[in-house]
């Protein structure tokens, strides 16, 4: 099909003529004009690239290809340094490397990566750490063939001789359920699509399973099913549909092993639970408390009883439990720990005669420990100013050692395990960072900026010993900010890489996180979603102010939504950033809620706001960042999406970056880099991945005229 850009796109400017000593620079790649209107509420919008939602039209796919050649052709002086970088990357990692072993039932689970493996081996021994290993799933042997492969979980059966286990290669989070016989290695023949990852529960039995089906169309997980092993999947039982679409759904094993639990959840609404007991496969779910706007709810059961973690008069949440069959009786619900206007209580752990919190406060992790004979708790103390500890997998009941992870922006990732009767600390691991990294070397902060409103905004920050804080040095700053998602400072490798070259990476844990608290997230969704933007705007005024960087040398950073954030600041404030990455960003709010058709939309609502509604779609279109393009310069910027992204369709950046193209007055680069194998998260293998994160910082250096 002709286009009006495909002239830029032939051989001789792709590659140059025969004998010419460079290609002949490629004009930047403009999309056809198609204007669509688009009327709701009186109001008409008109899109001229709404047509790039065609996946399967050749224009569209050329109109992308062309961006990608247009990329490369302008961060062909710093090819080799691409290529150094995810060289540097990929050096610091131990390729051939294992996890920290668990027991659970009569094994242990471990997994192991191998010298050149993008993937992840997960074997199991019997009994002892010096029995023979068993080699469950060789993920880089069933990659092969596949451009893109991840494995979706697994669960053992009680028996412990058959595996549940999923599969996607496409990248579009459609997976495959499939059973292996880890005795034989037979994989049977029956093969259930379009399942939702990790979603699944054996039975008492060892030859009943329950999973959750996904509609192709808005990858909603939607059904549960009952499946008996041999039989037919056209066979299976349906046992429970979910009819409102604005609800998400997962399906587990209690770690009591005694209740399969499907969960169905409103996105930070409403929850509700359904139980059946494992040992009574064919019977009907329950449930365990009813859904009522506004409740949200976790469960953990425990001997004959269940600790319910709630929202119900307590926006922080509060801890309480109730006896075993009286669940549904509220007032049979006994406090355990009081709501803390200062404390969220995040998660929460069981075992014999401990129970474990997980605490926020002030933005930070804390675990709190319960003597559940004598009633004394205690925190554990980790003694940095900026980090990230959590409870780690835990399967059983009957022990005094918690199993927890730590991290922080100067500490690589550690897996301890602790008595909770002693206060013993055992180090397991600390991932190894090869390359001669001292943390020493390096030192983390935590300041805090003043937004506009007055609302003080934490921001963790990580450089390396010696760098000025005189303004001269180069920043990146990132953060997300939506969905009550935390950003945690914990630790990364391939980070060094800006850090050794000069750079200072701070983090700003912006409203729409749940940092600070349940009000930390509420005060940055739906009709106060403009905090966010806001809060990251008023970071960057705060990092410049305090010398710590300055415009010419202050870079940006978000995804997804994310991605959402750095539309919106450029939008803002585009005077304050020399370069902004944004990654498969939610840049076309509007239409994209407008969509029902279109993944995942419905279950958005109580996070963005329903734009069928005129309150709603007024402020959405006041801060989406495709409607709100200007004629006015932007900084230089990079952009990226995956083809077969499930989570924010292609062709919102596509369209984004066309649009912008047209409107902006600055001579800036903006670059569209479209992985076409890959999706939401990118390549899939371990070191595939580096090589996007090499792409987004050479970009960031070759704008500072860094070339080493």
């Amino acid at each position: 099909m002709k286009t009006n850009y495909l002239s830029i796109f032939c051989l001789t400017t792709l590659f140059g003529m025969a004998n010419a000593q460079t290609p002949t620079p490629l004009a930047a790649p403009k999309a056809a004009v198609k204007p669509k209107q688009l009327t709701i509420h009186g109001d008409t919008r008109v899109d001229n690239y709404y047509y790039l939602n065609e996946r399967e039209n050749p224009e569209v796919i050329d109109y992308l290809k062309a961006e990608n050649a247009y990329l490369e052709q302008n961060l062909a002086p710093v090819k080799e340094l691409r290529g150094r970088l995810f060289e540097e990357m990929k050096g610091r990692i131990k390729q051939q490397d294992q996890s920290v072993p668990y027991k659970e039932g009569d094994y242990y689970y471990q997994t192991n990566f191998v010298e050149g493996g993008e993937y992840p081996i997960y074997v199991r021994k019997k009994g002892a750490l010096s029995a023979p290993e068993e080699v469950m799933f060789d993920c880089n042997q069933l990659a092969k063939g596949h451009a893109y492969y991840n494995l979706g979980g697994y669960e053992v059966s009680d028996n412990d001789e058959l595996a549940i286990f999923c599969e996607d290669t496409v990248s579009r989070r459609l997976y495959t359920l499939r059973i292996k016989n880890l005795k034989t290695g037979q994989i049977y023949p029956e093969a259930i699509p379009n399942v939702e990852a990790g979603d699944f529960a054996w039975a008492a039995d060892n030859k009943t399973l329950f999973y959750i089906k996904k509609d192709v169309q808005t990858l909603l997980g939607y059904q549960v099913y009952r499946h008996v092993l041999g039989t037919d999947p056209k066979q299976d039982v349906l046992v429970y549909e979910e009819k409102d679409n604005q609800f998400y759904m997962g399906l587990y094993r209690m770690k009591s092993k005694k209740y399969i639990a499907v969960v169905s959840d409103h996105n930070g609404v409403t929850t509700e639970y359904r139980l059946l007991e494992a040992a009574k496969p064919t019977e009907s779910f329950t449930v365990f408390y009813p859904r009522e706007r506004g409740h949200e709810y976790d469960i953990q059961h425990f001997g004959n009883k269940f600790y319910v973690r709630t929202n119900y008069k307590a926006q922080n949440y509060r801890l309480m439990e109730v006896p075993e069959g009286q669940q549904a009786n509220r007032a049979a619900w006994k406090e355990v720990i009081p709501h803390r206007a200062d404390v969220f209580l995040q998660n929460m752990d069981v075992f014999a005669n401990h129970l474990v919190l997980g605490e926020r406060k002030e933005g930070l992790t804390r675990l709190r420990v319960i003597n559940q004979k004598n009633k004394s708790d205690h925190y554990l103390e980790f003694g940095e100013p900026a980090y990230v500890a959590g409870m780690s997998y835990n399967p059983e009941f009957d022990t005094n050692v918690l199993r927890y992870s730590y991290a922080s922006l100067t500490t690589p990732g550690s897996t301890f395990d602790y008595n909770m009767d002693t206060k013993e600390k055992t180090l397991l691991k600390q991932q190894e960072v090869l390359g001669g990294f001292n943390k020493d070397n390096y030192v983390s902060e935590r300041v805090y900026a003043t937004a506009r409103d007055g609302v003080k905004v934490p921001i963790s920050l990580v450089y390396r010993k010696g760098t000025k804080k005189d303004g001269s040095a180069p920043l990146l700053q990132y953060a997300y900010g939506s969905y009550g998602s935390n950003t945690e400072p914990g630790f990364g490798s391939a980070r060094l890489s800006l850090l050794d070259r000069g750079f200072i990476y701070a983090i700003a844990h912006i409203r729409g996180g749940q940092e600070m608290g349940r009000h930390w997230y509420e005060d940055g969704k739906m009709l106060k979603k403009k905090n966010t933007f806001n809060d990251f705007v008023d970071c960057s005024k705060f990092l410049i102010e305090q010398k710590y960087t300055n415009p010419t040398k202050l870079f940006a950073l978000g995804g997804s939504a994310g991605g959402l954030l750095m539309g919106a600041v450029v939008n803002q404030a585009p005077e304050l950033y020399r370069g902004v990455v944004a990654a498969v960003p939610f840049v076309d709010v509007v239409t994209t809620m407008l969509d029902e058709t279109i993944p995942l939309t419905t279950g958005e609502w109580e996070e963005w706001g329903n734009p069928k509604t005129k309150k709603y779609y007024d402020y959405m279109k006041s801060y989406s960042p495709y409607d709100n393009v200007e004629k006015k310069a932007y900084p230089n910027m990079l952009v990226t999406t995956g083809l077969h992204d499930s989570q924010v369709q292609y062709w919102e950046p596509a369209k984004w970056v066309a649009k912008l193209r047209t409107m902006k007055t600055d001579q800036n680069q903006l670059l569209l880099h479209t992985n076409m194998e890959a999706g939401h998260g990118g390549a899939s293998g371990r070191f595939e991945a580096l090589k996007e994160v090499a792409l987004e910082y050479a970009f960031m250096l070759n704008l500072l005229g860094i070339q080493q």
